[in-house]
């Protein structure tokens, strides 16, 4: 799902996107002429590579995620939540959702197996 920034709502707008095996739901709407509040939840399932064996495991998502997305470079103060910049005044949901799920993959993972086997790993000084 795609929406031009301009034409975001300041009052809240609820959307569901699915991307994948996964869905990202929730609402958003425009607090300043440059910022968009997103609060949404991500579900579904998503593959993960564990670090101990290589081996590919399914994984459950529940993840909330409230960030703000800047039309352009951010020029704000300090902010507690997650600034994404876009490009061309274009917010496109399933690249939010491809980044999310990349960011998942790239964390560390151990399968249940090697977490039942509690054999110690190799280490390399």
């Amino acid at each position: 799902m795609k929406i031009e920034f301009r034409k975001v709502p300041t009052t809240p707008k609820e959307f569901i996107n699915d991307f994948a095996s996964v869905k990202l739901e929730g609402t958003f709407c425009k607090i300043s002429p440059t910022l968009i509040k997103i609060d949404a939840s991500l579900t579904g399932e998503t593959t993960v590579q564990c670090i101990r064996c290589g081996e590919e495991e399914n994984i459950s998502l529940d993840e909330k995620l409230d960030f703000l997305l800047s039309d352009g470079i951010f020029k704000g103060n300090e902010s507690e939540d997650l600034v994404i910049e876009i490009e061309n005044g274009i917010i496109d949901f399933d690249d939010i959702c491809e980044s999310e799920l990349s960011s998942i993959k790239s964390d560390y993972h151990i399968c249940n197996s090697c977490l039942k086997n509690n054999e110690e790993i190799e280490k390399e000084f």
